[in-house]
């Protein structure tokens, strides 16, 4: 089996970060999203993986490279725009050949793993496996109708009346017979090829086409919280502490803490869980519960919980910072004057203390 993973797209719903980052490079627990998703193909037995690139392709290979850090061999194969799923199954058609194969969307993060589908997908044969799970709003996505025999009937993309509540998850397992079905596909009212119009059309065609209910965290992260709550999530299954950096005698940690080698923490009270990265500096902070601290960060006299701070964030004088997202190099700082001083860039979304 092989892997292919969609990693484009300009991920416009989370701006201003994906201005200057691809929205898969955006990190959950200290590790890219992209990341987490490689780790998953890995641990399912896979090793050859394409992974479709767009406008942020340099950054992302600079990033994964050729893949052998994660024990596998990476493709990467360029779309210009996006053009819809069903075509990055014809774009990967010659890397893909005759074998089956797993598509992975990179921006989904599935904390439990994809090894139990993948080996019921083996078991089975089907056609194609869809992995589903009940959502509260179905409309935002493709929406599965299944018999009692757990056979698809009926794949509709974000319908505005869903006829079930079950969403695909982003992970489709196919045979070679998909490209039969993705070939001549006219594009959708939004100008795609919809991944879920070839799988309609194997299921026309008589084909079995199954869905498998996934139990396990499940989330989608193309919104800022989104990415807190999986933060949070795999934050709370480290086990710790695990404490690798430099901490003073004046600080105090509790909890599931994982300091990594080379960050420096004085006169501080740490409560897990959290990470804080390499190279990165916490003075007379509160810090914690649920916060992850990138490289090289900066963090003073500061009160920091339930956040998500990137590579080189500085954080000064700031006595509640709760619930936020702090881009690379942003320097949030209190100011001396009796007002707020905000430089905010587009689709920026920031709330002060009244």
């Amino acid at each position: 089996m092989k892997a292919l993973i969609l990693s484009g797209g300009t991920g416009s719903r989370l701006r201003p970060f994906t201005h200057s980052t691809a929205k898969q490079l955006l990190p959950v627990a200290n590790k890219p999203v992209l990341v987490h998703c490689l780790e998953n193909i890995r641990d399912a037995g896979i090793t050859e993986v394409a992974v479709i690139v767009g406008t942020h392709a340099a950054e992302i290979s600079q990033v994964v490279g050729d893949g052998s850090a994660f024990g596998l061999e990476l493709t990467y194969l360029h779309q210009d725009r996006p053009l819809g799923l069903a075509h990055c199954v014809q774009l990967a058609g010659d890397f893909l050949g005759d074998d089956d194969f797993v598509m992975y969307l990179a921006d989904n993060v599935l904390a439990d793993g994809i090894t139990q589908a993948a080996d019921a997908f083996a078991a089975d044969r089907a056609d194609a496996l869809l992995l589903v799970q009940p959502v509260a709003d179905p409309r935002a996505y493709g929406v599965v109708e299944v018999g009692p025999d757990g056979r698809v009937h009926r794949l509709v993309e974000k319908p505005a009346e869903p006829a079930s509540d079950l969403a695909a998850l982003g992970v489709y397992f196919f045979t070679s017979r998909i490209h039969q079905a993705v070939a001549g596909l006219r594009p959708s009212a939004r100008g795609e090829l919809e991944i879920t119009d070839a799988i309609q059309r194997l299921a026309d065609d008589g084909a079995l086409v199954r869905a498998q209910r996934y139990d396990g965290y499940w989330k989608d992260t193309g919104k800022a919280e989104d990415l807190l709550d999986c933060n949070r999530e795999l934050l709370g299954r480290l086990t710790g502490p695990d404490v690798h950096g430099q901490v003073d005698a004046a600080s105090t940690l509790s909890g599931s803490v994982v300091i990594e080698p080379g960050a420096r923490v004085y006169g501080s009270h740490l409560v897990g869980p959290l990470v804080i990265a390499a190279g990165s500096t916490v003075t007379d902070c509160t810090v914690g519960p649920y916060v992850s601290v990138g490289r090289d960060c900066v963090l003073r006299h500061a009160a920091v919980a339930d956040s998500i701070l990137l590579e080189g964030a500085a954080v000064d004088g700031v006595p509640a910072l709760h619930h936020s997202i702090i881009g690379r190099w942003a320097r949030i700082g209190r100011s001396a004057a009796d007002r707020h001083q905000l430089l905010v860039g587009d689709h920026a979304n920031a709330e002060v203390a009244a």
